[in-house]
C-alpha cells in the first residue's frame, strides 16, 4: 500500500513539473539589436526598391551632330603642255648693197636674229632693205615682202613692187644678183622662186629675164 502511495506521489510531482514547463513563455530573441537591424534592413530594402522604380532618370544619350555632306570638287583638267618656244639665235651673214653709181655689188657683214628657218630667211631678206652706211645703197629697200616660205631646199617669196622701186637695167641685174648671193650662202638653199603679187613674171622690172626658179647655176653671177 505504501509503495502505491509512493508511486502516486512521484507521478503527481511529474505531472506538476510537466505542466509547469508547458506554461513558460517563449524565450525572447537573444539580442534586441537583432530586431533593430532587421527593421533597418527592411528600411534599406524599401529605399532600394524606390531607387529601382521607373521614375529613375535614364542615362543621357548624346545626339551625333549631322556630318556635312562631302563636296566633291571636280578634278581640274590635266594641264596641257604649252608648245616649246624656240630660243632666238643670232647669226652673222653677208648681205649685199651697191655703190652710189650702181656699178657693182658691195658685200657687208650683218647679224640677224631668228627662232626658226622661216624667220631666218625673212630676216636675211630684210638685210637687203636697209643700210647704216650712206655709201652702201640697198637695192630692195622699196620692195614689199608679202610672204616667204622654205621647203625642200626651195625659197618661194612673193613680193609687191611699187612704181618707186623701179630701177634701170643695171640696177635690176644687181638686185637679182644681191638676192641670189645672199640666199645661196646658206648651203641648204637650192633654189629661189620670186613671185610678183602671186604670179611668175618674165622680168622683175622689165629689163632682165627672171628665171623660175633661180638656181646656183643660172643666177648669172
Amino acid at each position: 500500500m505504501n509503495k502505491k502511495l509512493t508511486y502516486a506521489g512521484i507521478a503527481a510531482m511529474l505531472l506538476l513539473v510537466i505542466s509547469g514547463c508547458g506554461d513558460k513563455p517563449t524565450a525572447a530573441p537573444a539580442d534586441a539589436s537583432g530586431q533593430d537591424s532587421t527593421s533597418v534592413s527592411s528600411g534599406a530594402e524599401g529605399n532600394n526598391a524606390g531607387n529601382d522604380s521607373p521614375t529613375a532618370t535614364p542615362a543621357a544619350t548624346s545626339t551625333p551632330e549631322p556630318t556635312p555632306e562631302a563636296t566633291v570638287t571636280p578634278a581640274a583638267p590635266a594641264a596641257t603642255e604649252a608648245p616649246a618656244v624656240s630660243e632666238k639665235q643670232s647669226l652673222k651673214i653677208k648681205t649685199y648693197y651697191t655703190d652710189l653709181q650702181q656699178n657693182d655689188l658691195i658685200p657687208a657683214e650683218v647679224t640677224i636674229t631668228f627662232k626658226d628657218a622661216k624667220q631666218k630667211y625673212t630676216e636675211a631678206f630684210k638685210s637687203l632693205q636697209r643700210s647704216e652706211n650712206a655709201d652702201q645703197i640697198p637695192l630692195w629697200n622699196k620692195i614689199e615682202l608679202k610672204s616667204l616660205e622654205f621647203s625642200g631646199g626651195q625659197i618661194v617669196m612673193d613680193i609687191h613692187k611699187p612704181d618707186e622701186a623701179q630701177l634701170g637695167a643695171g640696177g635690176e641685174a644687181l638686185a637679182i644678183g644681191a638676192l641670189s648671193q645672199m640666199f645661196f650662202q646658206f648651203d641648204e638653199v637650192k633654189n629661189i622662186d620670186v613671185l610678183v603679187d602671186g604670179e611668175q613674171v618674165e622680168s622683175l622690172m622689165g629689163h632682165v629675164d627672171l628665171v623660175h626658179p633661180i638656181t646656183r647655176e643660172n643666177n648669172g653671177l
